[in-house]
């Protein structure tokens, strides 16, 4: 029953366990993405085990952009936290995010933060029952644009 730092010998299992909580299109594609996380410096992950069984994990960065609610920099950042049905309500979670915050005390942060989408009802109850405080609710909008091409001529440039 431990919490320990991955290293990149552990990318399949935290792929394993990240595809269960991120829509994306392949464990492959997440180990490759999760082995680049762990070569950075401000980067770190963290497996949950119970006995030998990976049953969790999370993911913290440093942030050096602007965090909204934060007036430091750099800012420890949850960036994804998950644990395996059957293994929930146990304080997994709780031990996890310690482990993230503990990492961004030794990096240097007086501040750490995370977000959670609005209608992620689940996640909002867990910040709020780890004493995360609410900073804002933003909804982001996007748009494409249209390439300017006018007809036979080369596409035009900004």
């Amino acid at each position: 029953m431990m919490v320990r730092k991955a290293t990149k010998n552990d990318v399949r299992i935290i792929a394993g366990l990240a595809v269960l909580l991120w829509d994306h299109p392949s464990a492959d594609e997440l180990a490759d993405e999760f082995s680049e996380i762990l070569s950075q410096e401000d980067a770190q992950v963290f497996l949950k085990y119970a006995a030998d069984t990976p049953v969790g994990f999370a993911q913290c960065q440093l942030r050096h952009d602007y965090v909204e609610g934060t007036e430091t920099t750099p800012v420890g950042y949850l960036e994804g936290i998950f644990v395996m049905e059957g293994h929930r309500r146990r304080g997994y979670a709780k031990e996890l995010l310690n482990a993230c915050e503990s990492w961004a005390k030794e990096k240097g942060c007086t501040e750490f933060a995370s977000d959670c989408e609005l209608e992620n009802a689940d996640s909002f109850r867990f910040h709020m029952a780890m004493d995360f405080a609410e900073a804002n609710r933003i909804i982001c909008f996007t748009k494409r644009l249209q390439r300017l091409v006018d007809r036979g001529k080369k596409e035009e440039r900004p």
